[in-house]
């Protein structure tokens, strides 16, 4: 038998692998702040701790999402293959023309600490925040830099750039869609660090082909890797990143350690410093 699963973000730990494992399993241990991937009422059912490792890539995770903002904004990937084939023989008046960032609107979908992390980054350039939020209560955070709570339509609406960040469950799965797809301005960029399905990719590739909206940058897809031969790759609109946004050297050893550290604790039988199901303990 197993007594502790330590698990990827690939990893599918459903209650067959849990059955599998055996009677001894203990705990087990997410290298990841999602845990989709996790049957999570099984584990409990079990009583098995789940552990993930939340907060630790806020920033990486935050900048990254605005570094694909940018980007996307400013052409920077079509800049870079227009160069490379040899293109730049002059300079033009309308070359490669982008969106201004300074003083735009930014929606922000899910006010958690990614959420957060994306609007601090945002008030550097001076950017209207906008932000949904399933409950909408009161957020001191957002109180002191002047961020509004406002229904997703509106969200939709008003913003110049949409960046999503909440967990993917049941109410979320394909929150963007065909019709919140026709909600957004034809110049919207649309920005994607949380999990591939929370946007339904078959509605996303045919606004960007038909300019219902006007860039994507997405570092999660749906599905996970997407194919190289996905009609959402020959589009010169959208920006598609391999799920790195926690990828630096010091966040990735600060996850790898707090995955053990919840592995360890759990096989001691210790309360796992990071727990998504704490019900286990009573």
């Amino acid at each position: 038998g197993v007594e502790g699963i330590l698990s990827l973000l690939t990893s599918k730990i459903d209650d067959d692998v849990m059955a599998a494992a055996g009677s001894n399993l203990k705990v087990i241990s997410n290298y990841a702040v999602g845990y989709d991937n996790i049957d999570i009422p099984a584990a409990t059912r079990r009583g098995v701790p789940v552990g993930n490792t939340p907060g630790v890539l806020t920033d990486t995770t935050a900048d990254f999402a605005f570094a694909l903002l940018m980007a996307a904004a400013r052409r920077v990937v079509e800049a870079d293959v227009y160069t490379r084939a040899g293109k730049w023989q002059t300079w033009g008046p309308s070359l490669l023309l982008g969106q201004d960032i300074t003083g735009a609107t930014l929606g922000i979908i899910g006010f958690g600490r990614i959420g957060k992390g994306m609007a601090k980054r945002a008030q550097g350039f001076d950017m209207e925040i906008l932000y949904y939020s399933s409950d909408c209560q009161p957020d001191p955070y957002a109180a002191e830099i002047g961020a509004q709570c406002v229904d997703l339509t509106t969200l939709l609406e008003r913003s110049d750039f949409v960046s999503v960040h909440v967990p993917l469950n049941d109410q979320t799965h394909h929150l963007i869609n065909q019709e919140t797809l026709q909600m957004m301005k034809p110049t919207a960029v649309l920005i994607n660090t949380a999990r591939g399905p929370v946007v339904d990719t078959e509605a996303l590739y045919e606004a960007l082909r038909d300019q219902v909206i006007g860039y994507a940058a997405l570092d999660v897809t749906d599905p996970e890797p997407i194919p190289a031969d996905h009609p959402l790759l020959t589009l010169d609109n959208v920006i598609v990143a391999p799920h790195i946004a926690s990828a630096s050297y010091a966040t990735r050893g600060k996850m790898a350690m707090m995955a053990a550290e919840n592995l360890i604790a759990g096989l001691k039988g210790e309360r796992l410093p990071n727990c998504v199901n704490p019900e286990v303990y009573g």
